[in-house]
């Protein structure tokens, strides 16, 4: 066989591989997508023009006046807190009679459509804080005649709550739980390693992790992929959870993003992409209610890390909560099993709720809220407190 016509078999066979791909992928994902009642869907411009898909579970009946703000973290989406019970915090807090709005932040899920004139991939860390936070709190306001709002952010979305805490919006905030999120970074050899790969893997513009995790999300649970410990886990998830988060969950990220938190990482710093805003000095001048919670098996954002950020804080009203079997539950948590491990719906959740009714203003008179119309998807250890 000639030059030429290997050539035409190697091409065919790779159109024929991308193909199946997205024939699996695509399979993939709705066989295990979330079985749960779709939520409205809203969208929120931003200043600089970007639009911001929001999803919002309404409460049934409508107890408290704020409405809480559920803000995923780096390569994650809505379902990080709106997935299908009982590990859905957006479900689990509308019953309780709280309004819920899931954001996905530019760039990600169904808010990649960027204004004209922008790359999907361009924008950092500061646009979130700066442009998202802003946008995700006035539609919410708007939405449900509140004066202020609670923020409940994973992760990245923690830190992207402290820094929106820390600009003109702050105000507009009734509370701040941050659930996993690393103000402070280590820079070890290990970590320095990993987002440098993932650098430059993300070259020139974005790394497409997602597409990997759902090809191989039938698999977990018989197999455990590596580096998967420091997420979640894999103990402490059911199987046919962790086939579902991996299919749906996972989204591509921006190499800026990336290269931000290398910043971060090399240099133990929580800041600008200029270099310019010091966010993490900025914590100790809140003064709004802080609920700060981390896992005891966290490796990411460890015990020793939320510990020493609840110490940078100076409000009256903090509060600190780290889950684990030495505080009286049932497992040690990780990063993701904060939301998802078996034992979350009933110890860290009830955690959350509790704090947020105890702050929040109760309605006169509990409002029903009428059903909204159906849109389609768019392509223990006692609490350590200070009085």
């Amino acid at each position: 066989m000639d030059a030429s016509r290997w050539t035409v078999w190697v091409l065919v066979a790779g159109v024929a591989l991308v193909l199946w791909n997205v024939l699996w992928v695509a399979s993939v994902r709705r066989w295990y997508r979330p079985r749960a009642e779709l939520p409205q869907v809203l969208r929120a411009r931003c200043e600089d023009g970007w639009e911001l898909v929001v999803h919002v579970r309404r409460a049934a009946v409508r107890r408290f006046e704020e409405p809480v703000l559920l803000c995923h973290g780096l390569a994650a989406n809505r379902f990080t807190f709106d997935f299908e019970p009982p590990y859905s915090v957006a479900h689990y807090l509308a019953e309780a009679g709280f309004d819920c709005f899931s954001v996905e932040w530019r760039g990600t899920g169904h808010s990649r459509q960027p204004p004209r004139g922008r790359r999907y991939t361009d924008f950092t860390i500061d646009d979130h804080i700066l442009q998202d936070g802003p946008a995700l709190l006035e539609l919410a306001l708007k939405e449900t005649g509140a004066k202020r709002a609670f923020w409940l952010g994973h992760s990245l979305g923690g830190l992207v709550g402290y820094g929106v805490a820390q600009g003109p919006h702050g105000a507009k905030l009734a509370g701040l739980l941050t659930l996993g999120a690393p103000v402070h970074f280590k820079s070890e050899p290990f970590l320095r390693t990993l987002i440098s790969m993932g650098v430059r893997a993300a070259w020139p513009a974005r790394f497409r992790q997602e597409w990997m995790s759902a090809s191989l999300a039938p698999f977990l649970g018989y197999v455990t992929l590596p580096l998967s410990d420091l997420l979640v886990n894999p103990e402490h998830i059911p199987p046919r959870i962790q086939r579902q988060v991996y299919a749906n969950m996972m989204s591509s990220m921006s190499r800026k993003v990336l290269l931000q938190f290398q910043d971060w990482i090399e240099h133990d710093a929580f800041r600008s992409f200029d270099r310019g805003v010091d966010w993490r000095a900025g914590i100790s001048k809140l003064q709004l209610p802080l609920l700060i919670m981390g896992g005891s098996s966290d490796r990411l954002a460890t015990a020793a890390n939320v510990e020493a950020q609840f110490a940078l804080a100076t409000a009256p009203d903090r509060t600190l909560h780290i889950f684990g079997t030495d505080h009286g539950d049932k497992m040690n948590y990780g990063h993701g099993d904060l939301v998802f491990g078996t034992g979350a719906p009933t110890e860290v959740y009830p955690v959350i709720r509790e704090w947020l009714e105890r702050h929040a203003a109760s309605l006169p008179a509990a409002i029903t809220e009428p059903a909204p119309e159906q849109v389609e998807e768019p392509p223990r250890e006692p609490e350590r407190s200070v009085p």
